[in-house]
């Protein structure tokens, strides 16, 4: 996978929800459970943060991958996303 650039307004979030950076790149890089995200066309990384899961949404490139944002999720949201159609497999 290509660097990882992270945004100011992305930093401000992890610092204001107490996520770790490693911790966000290992989601980034290695999980194996990615959305298509139909309304705004970027794709979801899923993954666990300590106890909670959350979703990364990301714009990648040949030689970069720039997350917007994350948020907490739960399993539910997810299915629902799914089964409306918001979000599609990979």
């Amino acid at each position: 996978m290509s660097d990882i650039v992270w945004t100011e307004y992305l930093q401000y979030r992890v610092g204001l929800r107490g996520f770790d950076l490693a911790r966000l790149e290992r989601i980034i890089r290695h999980s194996s459970e990615r959305y298509y995200d139909t309304e705004t066309g970027r794709t979801i990384a899923v993954g666990r943060h300590n106890k909670q899961l959350v979703m990364i949404p990301y714009e990648q490139n040949e030689n970069t991958v720039i997350p917007v944002t994350i948020h907490a999720i739960t399993r539910q949201q997810i299915r629902f996303r799914l089964q409306t159609g918001r979000f599609t497999n990979e």
